[in-house]
């Protein structure tokens, strides 16, 4: 199997490796955020029923029956409900994901959004009211969840494997979205 990184440390190796069974972040974790993305080709983000953004931002918005037509009054009600991000998708040779968009047009384009409703914050952080701090860490929460996704549709995901003297596999673990998370835990279980 392809090798990541390897290095002995006590008399034993650690081998980084690429996980050959990733976990779908969207699915296997608890998540603060809810990706809703629409795409031809691929199944991105969590399941849903939308058939496009403007039914996404009518129920952010609370419409229950009608909602006016102006898709701009709409947005701006949802933005009062939620915090939302928008997400972007650059397809060549492969997936990759962020908030911040990408600079080819001809591969990449905002694919879905990102986002916490005000109250599901509210519940996360126990307040009452959400201060600018707290809008700002949620936001980090969700941009840090599209990095964890990215690096799962990238095939990013890694584990390690430790060895003994004779090669023979005495400890591992997987499910790591980043080498250097996945070095620094097969150091700390050597050094423990």
């Amino acid at each position: 199997m392809f090798e990541l990184h390897r290095e002995t440390l006590n008399d034993k190796t650690i081998r980084i490796i690429p996980d050959p069974d990733p976990m779908n972040p969207r699915v296997e974790c608890d998540t603060l955020g809810t990706m809703i993305c629409w795409h031809p080709r691929y199944n991105l983000g969590d399941k849903h029923s939308y058939r496009n953004n403007q039914e996404l931002f009518i129920a952010l918005a609370g419409y229950e029956d009608e909602a006016p037509f102006d898709l701009e009054a709409i947005e701006k009600r949802a933005l009062r409900n939620a915090i939302i991000l928008p997400l972007y998708l650059y397809d060549h040779s492969g997936l990759t994901m962020n908030t911040n968009g990408f600079s080819c047009p001809w591969d990449s384009g905002q694919v879905g959004y990102v986002f916490v409703t005000l109250e599901d914050a509210r519940t996360e952080f126990s307040a009452k009211r959400l201060s600018s701090k707290m809008r700002e860490r949620a936001i980090d929460i969700l941009r840090a969840e599209v990095d964890v996704y990215d690096a799962y549709l990238r095939g990013d995901y890694c584990g390690f494997e430790i060895m003994g003297d004779d090669d023979e596999v005495i400890d591992s673990c997987w499910g790591f979205s980043t080498m250097a998370d996945c070095l620094t835990e097969a150091r700390s279980v050597l050094a423990a």
